[in-house]
């Protein structure tokens, strides 16, 4: 086994750079409503800011969340530790600090990201040109991906890597699905259904899901079909169920499993009794909080049984000495 501190680092470094591709997604996403969407359709910045989960943050330094605000604070400010920029410094760090355990391209490819986007974050913020800078971290992100897929052994840091970058998807396709709640359609425009039908299809776009949902489900995007797609299909690679069951397959390859099992296996569950039909009517903002909830517990769960042994061993020696001492 490894040591807990350099398997907490590889599990935080592919978070790290999941969340800045995801919250590229994230971002892209509402950019490609506004662009397809008619005037009348209302984008509410500060939903976004919410779904993203740092709403009281940025008004701890904003007055208003207006489009240009939000986005600065999303991509590249530094006071927000899940901008895009910091997330990319981030695992950056990561990836320097133990280059020995990894191949050794991979420092290449991640220094790269990181000069890609610190030459070009602070320039382009408008929503063509953002849209397209974005796609690029993706990409990039993307190849990083690829290496790591092609060229680790399948090893516990590989498994440590496998585990932080699906808990991070999880979390990030349920906040994209919620992502839906920022955008406010009119209630008696003619156009609404295929307002809704197009709000969909951008939500599957923004996750790269668009042709695979046409293949296995339906080319009609409706809101209930796309919701179960995303929360349940076990083959679609970025559906949190998918992104649960790699968890599950990486912590049956190392020791003390059970107790992590047994938190994925209630989110799991849930997730099973889940209805698209019921949630696209109402209650969807809740069900994805009570699933990053869900979430955070699998997070703690890994925490507490692989990267604070110390702490674990410490707590035991004294419930030890003091039933010793009863």
């Amino acid at each position: 086994m490894m040591l807990s501190r350099v398997a907490e680092n590889l599990y935080w470094m592919t978070r790290y750079i999941e969340r800045a591709e995801d919250t590229a997604r994230l971002i892209n996403a509402v950019t490609l409503m506004s662009l397809d969407m008619p005037s009348e359709v209302k984008l509410g910045w500060d939903a976004l800011l919410k779904v993203a989960g740092v709403n009281e943050r940025f008004f701890l330094r904003y007055d208003e969340a207006n489009e240009a605000d939000v986005m600065r604070f999303l991509i590249q400010d530094e006071d927000n530790p899940s901008s895009i920029m910091m997330c990319i410094t981030m695992a950056r760090e990561n990836t320097r600090t133990f280059r020995e355990v990894l191949p050794w391209e991979l420092w290449e490819w991640v220094n790269e990201l990181y000069l890609f986007a610190k030459h070009e974050l602070p320039e382009h913020l408008e929503r063509r040109q953002r849209y397209e800078l974005l796609q690029g971290i993706i990409r990039r992100r993307q190849s990083i991906v690829g290496l790591l897929a092609g060229t680790m052994s399948r090893d516990d840091a590989f498994q440590f890597l496998r585990m932080g970058r699906n808990l991070e998807r999880a979390d990030m396709t349920s906040r994209i699905l919620d992502a839906s709640q920022a955008v406010i359609l009119p209630t008696d425009s003619p156009a609404g259904p295929q307002l809704n039908d197009l709000l969909w299809m951008n939500i599957l776009k923004s996750l790269s899901a668009y042709q695979m949902y046409r293949r296995h489900v339906s080319v009609h995007a409706s809101s209930s079909q796309v919701i179960d797609f995303l929360l349940k299909n076990q083959q679609f690679p970025r559906s949190v169920s998918h992104c649960l069951g790699e968890i599950v397959d990486v912590v049956q390859t190392l020791p003390r499993s059970a107790a992590v099992l047994k938190v994925v296996g209630k989110v799991q569950d849930r997730l099973r009794q889940a209805d698209g039909t019921q949630l696209a009517g109402h209650g969807l903002h809740a069900f994805i909080d009570e699933v990053q909830l869900g979430l955070i517990a699998i997070n703690q769960a890994v925490r507490e049984n692989y990267f604070r042994l110390q702490d674990l061993a410490q707590r035991q020696s004294s419930t030890e000495a003091a039933e010793a001492e009863e």
